[in-house]
């Protein structure tokens, strides 16, 4: 293991990998097995029950995806980790491990588009009750807190409006009414914001955007308290969301290199920004590095940088949206972000294509709203290429 002194682009590079290399090899390696063989019926035994180290089968555990569950866990200063085939899967199984017919839940209401589906549409048919608070109103959402509640799920920077939620403040509210802290740090990394320090009790992330950050794997995972995880783990070993070893290696790979590449994201998001709070044809930017942010203080205190991702309204809506987009050179048009490569998306196409345009409209999404995720290019040619295809909107 790492020890806990090491800086986090260390972190990045050594933890969780050095317990599974084998055969003096210098890279974690990908293990396929499905099943584990044991001469000791004895020792089988008591590693299928947990009292002692090892692996029984694939669906529960395997090497290559230890190494990622604790390589996130040093990253993050969790007790624990575990992981997930998806992004969603790691949110809907932590939300499901906990939420029993009855419970309540509160949230904002500008989180990623499938975890709003899980609110409104998937924890209702269960008779589980969901509070939605406007993002950023904190006075409103421990109003709401106090009332009593099993889950207070935060999203911070959300998708895609870059809104921030002041988590120590939430914490001490769930604090009073013992509720679990959920915090969704896919887009800040653990580069940029770590909740466990700011007392969340679990976070979540898509692996598949920054931490693998070349659009080549699919991964969600959720670390923490080793109480709660557990719990999690359980609940994912039995309905079966398991990440497969070759996501796992493909994630670790990513990861070595996410401080470099977090930094120079943020680095071109702040100069996209700072350029387009000046292009006449945009109506609003979203952008918590920007001193106009309404949570840029918030941003301040609990971040470690601003992260890669932005957003910004344009005037002329979608019409003017279809225009500029297809002018970019160094951009991807796609539903993804967190790689390598700069992406730009519409919301109703990316982060909240799952909702209807009236269903964006009450979280505050314009329909011309376009997300940015900034990629490892120089900066100076993504603003230029942003300023030419402006050029050809006007």
């Amino acid at each position: 293991m790492v020890e806990g002194k090491a800086a986090i682009g260390t972190k990045a590079v050594w933890a969780g990998e050095k317990e599974v290399l084998v055969h003096h090899s210098t890279q974690v390696p990908v293990m396929v097995g499905v099943a584990y063989t044991y001469e000791d019926v004895d020792e089988w035994y008591e590693v299928a029950i947990g009292k002692r180290p090892g692996h029984i089968y694939g669906r529960n555990t395997n090497p290559t995806v230890q190494a990622f569950e604790d390589k996130v866990k040093g990253l993050e200063g969790a007790e624990a980790a575990t992981s997930f085939s998806t992004g969603m899967a790691a949110i809907s199984n932590s939300l499901y491990t906990f939420l029993r017919p009855g419970d309540r839940v509160v949230s904002i209401k500008d989180t990623y588009g499938g975890t709003n589906k899980i609110f409104t549409e998937f924890l209702p048919q269960i008779n589980v009750e969901t509070t939605l608070v406007a993002t950023g109103d904190h006075d409103a959402m421990e109003q709401e807190i106090a009332k009593g509640c099993k889950i207070v799920y935060l999203e911070t920077p959300t998708n895609p409006t870059i809104k921030i939620t002041d988590i120590e403040r939430m914490v001490q509210a769930a604090r009073a009414v013992g509720a679990i802290v959920m915090v969704d740090n896919t887009f800040a990394t653990p580069i940029n914001q770590h909740p466990i320090s700011l007392g969340a009790d679990l976070v979540v992330h898509s692996a598949t955007k920054f931490l693998g950050g070349h659009a080549d794997a699919l991964g969600g995972v959720v670390c923490g308290r080793k109480e709660l995880v557990e719990q999690v783990y359980h609940y994912r070993e039995i309905n079966g969301a398991s990440l497969d070893p070759w996501s796992a290696y493909l994630l670790l790979r990513g990861m070595k290199t996410l401080k470099l590449r977090v930094k120079q994201q943020e680095k071109s998001a702040m100069a996209i920004a700072e350029f387009l709070q000046t292009e006449e044809l945009v109506e609003s930017v979203f952008y918590p590095g920007l001193a106009a942010h309404p949570h840029h203080d918030i941003a301040k205190k609990q971040m470690d940088g601003f992260g890669g991702m932005l957003s910004f309204s344009l005037k002329g809506g979608m019409e003017a949206a279809k225009i500029l987009l297809p002018a970019l050179q160094y951009a991807h048009r796609a539903a993804n972000l967190g790689a390598v490569e700069t992406t730009y998306g519409p919301a109703r196409t990316t982060s909240h294509v799952e909702c209807t345009a009236e269903e964006r409209k009450a979280m505050g999404i314009p329909d011309g709203l376009i997300r940015i995720s900034a990629g490892i290019e120089d900066t100076e040619d993504l603003v230029e290429d942003l300023k030419q295809a402006f050029d050809v909107l006007s």
